[in-house]
């Protein structure tokens, strides 16, 4: 068993304690990581052993991931955990001071998630937001300015890593055009291809050293192809080449109804189009299942960006949390209206 992890999968659990058929699941199939959602989270002494529990049974220190973006997507919430604005509305208050704001505001969030061993955040959010952004991502955007989105998008990552969590950068190669959610539909973005370079993918290509990142479930028409970014070759390849991405790349949620077909399908598709790692959140034992048969290992080339993303992970450095949350109060309080 590598130190990465042997089947190409991220999985979710049921509830906030393993079940003993996911004890014996997890143990063989040991897979790449896991995501934990609302349903997973009661409180810190509860979270901090479910997350050790997962480590035993899979043996090793295995990489676990939430959404804590704030606002709206924020699976740690009061009265255990700090309550964050969406982060487009954080920004806007933060005026000039927005990039140090992030910092702040995600160096909190990451000294939150690990100590109760959660230790990848799916953040930050660097899709450009654009007129036709659907409400179910707009406000979890940073700006509609490609390059302010870059520097911000920095800002979280760093502050992430800073405090020994490993960021996930999403949604590759680009959400922001898309007019439907994802959740439900799948959008076809109908952009001509330079014009997606130069504007929505470019925060991307600014950020293609970070070590993981998320694929969108969305058909960019430009490339000819009618699959979603996800399960599309030829846009894994703009992921790869023209974006230059070469971290960890993971789908989004195969159970989204963006997606078509039976999840093992799903799964197959969206690692023969060369994701290195598919994402199921649900908690389904029997859809795990089906999963993994779909998934099998890791690929070498997986794995090795895997050991990458992993060596990333180091130690948070010591903060003074009282005076990082009172420059975070003082940066959102002093400026306008937001």
């Amino acid at each position: 068993m590598s130190e990465a992890g042997r089947s190409a999968c991220i999985f979710g659990c049921s509830g906030p304690r393993l079940t003993e058929a996911e004890r014996r699941f997890f143990r063989e199939a040991d897979p790449f990581g896991f995501i934990l959602f609302a349903r997973n989270i009661e409180n810190p002494v509860q979270l901090s052993a479910l997350t050790a529990e997962i480590r035993v049974v899979v043996g090793r220190d295995v990489p676990v991931f939430v959404d804590q973006e704030g606002g709206r997507v924020q699976r740690l919430r009061p009265p255990f955990w700090h309550d964050w604005l969406p982060p487009l509305q954080a920004v806007r208050t933060a005026g000039p001071d927005a990039a140090r704001m992030l910092w702040l505001r995600y160096r909190l969030i990451a000294q939150e998630l690990r100590a109760v061993g959660i230790d990848g955040n799916c953040a930050p959010v660097a899709d450009l937001l654009g007129p036709d952004t659907h409400p179910f991502l707009a406000n979890r955007c940073l700006s509609d300015d490609p390059a302010q989105v870059a520097a911000l998008a920095r800002a979280v990552a760093e502050a992430h890593l800073a405090g020994g969590v490993l960021p996930v950068v999403k949604h590759l190669p680009g959400h922001g055009r898309a007019a439907a959610d994802t959740h439900h539909q799948l959008p076809t973005v109908a952009i001509a291809a330079d014009v997606l370079t130069a504007t929505d993918f470019a925060p991307f290509r600014a950020l293609a050293d970070l070590p993981l990142a998320m694929t969108a479930h969305v058909v960019f028409s430009a490339w000819g192809d009618t699959r979603p970014a996800t399960c599309s070759p030829a846009m894994i390849g703009v992921i790869r080449r023209t974006i230059g991405f070469q971290g960890l790349l993971m789908t989004d949620d195969l159970s989204m109804e963006a997606l078509a077909g039976p999840i093992s399908v799903r799964a197959a598709a969206a690692l023969a189009a060369g994701c290195d790692v598919v994402l199921h959140c649900n908690g389904d034992l029997a859809e795990m299942g089906a999963v993994l048969d779909a998934s099998g290992a890791m690929t070498p080339a997986a794995e090795a960006r895997a050991r990458a993303a992993l060596a990333a992970r180091r130690a948070p450095e010591p903060v003074d949390t009282a005076a990082l949350l009172a420059e975070h109060a003082r940066l959102l309080a002093g400026h306008g209206h937001g």
